[in-house]
């Protein structure tokens, strides 16, 4: 029927035409077309910054921790995590079928019901959604001739950490691969015991 209608009115088939071109440059122009699309990926993490634990500490009184209140909620996918010295990182996958603005506040209502179990030095976990523009991350490695390891990572967290986190737009700077001061304590329980003085004394002290 429109080969037949173009035959008997050629006028009105070639403007058709031309408007059917006009209207597919107009909407190719305006196409976005991107190699990594903006779909936000499934996917929850929940952070926690305990200060001056070792990577086993962080393991056990933390990421452990979290894991088993989490594993209940519904749509979970999977769940990889990673615990530091001072840091514990969780990533909850959820099915793509979830919703994740729900999905968020599941894992947030569970975080909230085992924080007591935490340890009071750590900091509160911090949840967040992620997105397919949320991590956005440039790495800057530094050397010198003139400074060993520790002394390079004493100076990168006193002075260029502090810089980089007053720059608009820094979510957070994290020194990877750093040496840090460390200093181990003998505690005699029985002097301790005489003066009433706990290990969370020593600690904040």
């Amino acid at each position: 029927m429109l080969s037949d209608l173009s035959v008997r009115r050629p006028v009105f088939a070639a403007v058709a035409a031309i408007i059917l071109c006009v209207v597919g440059l107009a909407a190719f122009a305006s196409l976005t077309v991107r190699e990594l699309p903006s779909v936000d990926p499934p996917v929850v993490s929940i952070s926690t910054t305990y200060r001056g634990a070792s990577a086993e500490v962080v393991e056990e009184r933390i990421t452990e921790v979290i894991e088993r209140q989490i594993s209940g909620i519904q749509g979970i996918d999977r769940v990889n995590s990673s615990s530091r010295d001072g840091r514990s990182n969780i990533n909850i996958s959820f099915r793509l079928d979830r919703d994740l603005d729900a999905a968020a506040n599941d894992v947030r209502d569970a975080v909230s019901r085992v924080a007591a179990n935490l340890p009071l030095q750590a900091d509160p976990p911090q949840i967040a959604k992620a997105t397919a523009d949320g991590s956005p991350i440039m790495f800057i490695s530094f050397a010198s001739t003139t400074l060993n390891r520790l002394q390079l990572s004493d100076y990168a967290q006193r002075y260029l950490v502090e810089r980089f986190s007053t720059i608009d737009g820094v979510a957070q700077v994290f020194v990877g691969g750093s040496q840090l001061y460390s200093m181990r304590i003998w505690l005699d329980p029985d002097a301790m015991a005489a003066r009433g003085v706990t290990v969370d004394d020593v600690e904040n002290a």
